[in-house]
């Protein structure tokens, strides 16, 4: 299968140095990466806008925007908007923010707002705010917006330009109402990435997830559920997994380029419905 639409995301080898991670990209024939706004500004903005340009890659992803229950939430996603324009990324992926102290429906409020602050401001930029719905065990410390049908709920109040969803397998692959929604969102998909949910779950789940094709995910179904909605843009495989961080970037590359392949591959083929432990 064709690396045309790959990318590899950033935090899939966590602690590969930017310079590392763009060389060894361009050289496998990787056409983009997403980026974290952390290891960016340890490099430094333009220089990695450099970098990235000058390597004929593309940034698919800035992550993260969002927690906007923290205190000055404003002023750092109006800067995380103004950094995805500085690296040619098209979409900011927002990680909305557990209760922070709210009650669950004032977090959730407060989510809103937050978008119908930051609205215009992506919109006059050129960068599509992606709410990503994270799995519901998340939700007091990470993301109160933990279906995709809340996502949806929340980006259709703006623009289709400004706001739309980023769906991660790892988070929405369990939802009983995810291809329905899926169809009647089709538009809205800004950003699409793919993890494993792999058996046994570790003692921290934030850590365990696998390369795709490794656990439970249908992904066959589940890329074809997005080419039918009209979804056409990057596929970037994210996978936050310890034992991957501790290898060298170089090994977890080739072995992400290969379950993509594997799982892109595989997405015409009969599904199992088999849950691999």
């Amino acid at each position: 299968m064709s690396l045309e639409r790959f990318s590899f995301n950033q935090a899939t080898a966590k602690y590969w140095p930017l310079p590392d991670l763009v060389a060894g990209c361009a050289a496998a024939g990787v056409p983009a990466v997403g980026l974290w706004r952390e290891p960016v500004a340890e490099y430094g903005l333009a220089r990695s806008a450099a970098l990235v340009r000058d390597a004929g890659l593309s940034v698919s992803s800035l992550c993260r925007g969002g927690f906007f229950g923290a205190d000055g939430w404003f002023d750092d996603n109006r800067r995380a908007i103004d950094e995805a324009v500085a690296l040619g990324a098209p979409v900011l992926v927002l990680v909305c923010g557990g209760l922070a102290g709210r009650p669950l429906e004032g977090a959730r409020g407060q989510v809103a707002a937050a978008l119908e602050a930051l609205a215009p401001h992506a919109l006059a930029a050129g960068v599509r705010l992606a709410i990503e719905p994270m799995h519901p065990m998340f939700a007091a410390d990470r993301s109160v917006v933990a279906t995709l049908g809340g996502a949806l709920a929340l980006a259709t109040r703006f623009p289709v330009e400004a706001v739309g969803v980023a769906l991660d397998t790892y988070h929405v692959w369990w939802d009983e109402q995810v291809y329905p929604l899926i169809a009647a969102g089709g538009e809205r998909i800004a950003c699409l990435q793919l993890a494993d949910w792999v058996l046994p779950l570790p003692a921290d789940v934030l850590v365990g997830r696998g390369l795709p094709g490794a656990g439970c995910v249908e992904f066959g179904r589940f890329l074809r559920a997005t080419t039918a909605a009209g979804y056409t843009g990057p596929i970037e495989v994210e996978v936050f997994n310890a034992d991957l961080w501790a290898r060298p970037g170089q090994e977890v590359l080739r072995d992400t380029i290969a379950a993509f392949r594997t799982v892109t591959t595989e997405a015409a083929a009969p599904l199992t419905g088999e849950c691999q432990p």
